[in-house]
């Protein structure tokens, strides 16, 4: 994509376009679907929304899976017991979904397979489909939690199941 069509991009994205691609019932859903994913398996989930990079990464020309990568360190999605905590991030302004494994998670499952959901995810959102879009999501990342740290889910819950914008 040419740089200054990216930088208009993000300039020009705005909270109300945000609220209307993923409005508060949606985030309400969002936030129950990570709580029952999490029943399952010993893993953490994290939904992180940004509609358009900040001022210096941008300026800096981050790629979505570079700002991915520092919002994961941001949110400590690292910092859990079994360093299991999956990451599931949405730039709007670039079209772009990332998921991020730490690497208790990421040694059992390929790149490939977080890189298939997120086309996956990419598809319903071209189609308007941002709620569900993320739920399919969550849901791909808990069995992928299941299969390699199952568990009851009753273990401290590390990370927040509420999905935060930026």
């Amino acid at each position: 994509m040419n740089r200054m069509v990216r930088v208009i991009r993000h300039l020009c994205m705005t909270t109300w376009q945000v609220r209307r691609a993923i409005p508060s019932k949606s985030l309400d859903a969002i936030e129950v679907a990570v709580q029952k994913a999490e029943l399952g398996h010993s893993g953490q989930i994290r939904v992180v929304i940004e509609g358009a990079l900040p001022a210096e990464p941008l300026w800096r020309n981050l790629s979505s899976r570079e700002r991915a990568t520092d919002v994961f360190s941001l949110m400590r999605v690292w910092d859990t017991d079994c360093n299991n905590g999956v990451l599931l991030y949405l730039l709007l302004a670039d079209h772009s979904v990332e998921i991020i494994a730490d690497r208790g998670i990421a040694q059992c499952v390929p790149q490939e397979e977080w890189r298939a959901v997120c086309q996956q995810m990419g598809a319903m959102f071209r189609n308007g489909q941002f709620e569900q879009g993320i739920i399919v999501g969550i849901q791909v990342i808990a069995a992928k939690l299941i299969e390699h740290f199952p568990g009851e889910g009753t273990g401290a819950n590390e990370l927040s199941d509420k999905p935060t914008i930026l």
